[in-house]
């Protein structure tokens, strides 16, 4: 992965270039200097140094597939990617500091805190990637996480007749997870269900082995089992469904699990995982095209971009396994 932002330079990374010419999001006429470096930068948050031997990839499957995404669009328009991974804490600084190595500057998530987009955008065009979208400094690329967390509400409770509910979500300061906790449980309610809360909340790290521990100690406190366990990402679907199986508990017949993402082990799983696709390349391509537009001064018609989701049906939540010509995918 990326090296450290506040550390050695960050690498630069390039793969083959691709075909075609995807369609590039206009924006607003700015004055970038002229440096024709021809490099873009994608800055995101990775673990701690002391606690990479500790931590599962499946914590960065997401990112990776972002930048394989980014990647290969830079490519396309003839830019180089420059990434910068770094811890939480020097973040602020870390960014800056790309706006002085990149002609723009993409950031990813937690990256960075969205209050302080304002000022890095004075200083070069910016693009916030999997953000709120409340910004009004930069250009918002993100997925709908609205419209995945209400098809999955809509088909447990409507489609299996649950209602009943706990939700494991990630990190705290993910916009991602609050967006997805938020439309999930209001959505519920609003068709007569529960979602947990207060003290009988989950919450993780985002990776299997965080969500792991985190079911453990929910089933060894020996509170009642929901009917299903609605999950922030596919990782955290992973490690639920460890604790559960260690404990004897049978999913789907005794509780359901859903996740959010689609990773390619997520149709390979004992149930195969019931889960939200995000288009998790095509953010890191989108994020690409509406940086180029910024810095070649192209006009762009969306502040805020959102890329649809779908749900995806399997085993996981007590549904009969698609057939190779019926992929599961439902839209709500």
């Amino acid at each position: 992965m990326g090296a450290a932002g506040a550390g050695p330079e960050p690498r630069r990374r390039a793969t083959e270039l691709g075909t075609g010419s995807p369609s590039v999001p206009a924006g607003p006429v700015r004055q970038v200097p002229n440096r024709a470096t021809k490099v873009i930068a994608l800055a995101y948050v990775r673990p701690p140094a002391e606690q990479l031997s500790e931590l599962e990839e499946d914590s960065l499957l997401f990112v990776d597939a972002v930048i394989r995404g980014a990647e290969l669009a830079a490519q396309r328009y003839g830019y180089l990617l420059l990434l910068s991974g770094f811890e939480r804490g020097g973040s602020a600084q870390a960014v800056g500091n790309l706006t002085g190595n990149a002609d723009g500057v993409m950031v990813l998530g937690r990256a960075l805190a969205e209050r302080r987009a304002s000022s890095l955008s004075k200083r070069s065009p910016l693009v916030l990637l999997a953000g709120s979208g409340r910004s009004h400094a930069a250009v918002n690329v993100r997925v709908d996480n609205v419209q995945g967390m209400e098809a999955a509400a809509h088909h447990l409770v409507c489609h299996h007749g649950l209602r009943r509910f706990a939700f494991m979500a990630g990190k705290a300061e993910s916009p991602d997870s609050t967006a997805r906790q938020q439309a999930f449980t209001g959505t519920v309610a609003s068709l007569g269900g529960d979602v947990e809360r207060d003290e009988n909340e989950l919450s993780a790290d985002w990776t299997s082995a965080g969500a792991a521990k985190a079911m453990a100690r929910r089933l060894a406190a020996g509170l009642p089992l929901p009917e299903a366990v609605v999950c922030a990402s596919d990782p955290m679907a992973i490690g639920v469904l460890r604790a559960l199986s260690d404990a004897g508990i049978r999913v789907p017949g005794q509780v359901k699990v859903t996740g959010f993402d689609d990773i390619p082990v997520a149709r390979h799983l004992s149930p195969a995982l019931t889960t939200v696709r995000q288009p998790s390349q095509q953010l890191g391509a989108a994020g690409v095209e509406a940086l180029v537009s910024l810095i070649e001064d192209r006009p762009y018609a969306q502040r805020d971009r959102v890329l649809p989701t779908q749900l995806v049906v399997r085993a996981s939540c007590g549904c009969p396994a698609p057939s190779p010509r019926e992929p599961g995918l439902l839209k709500h």
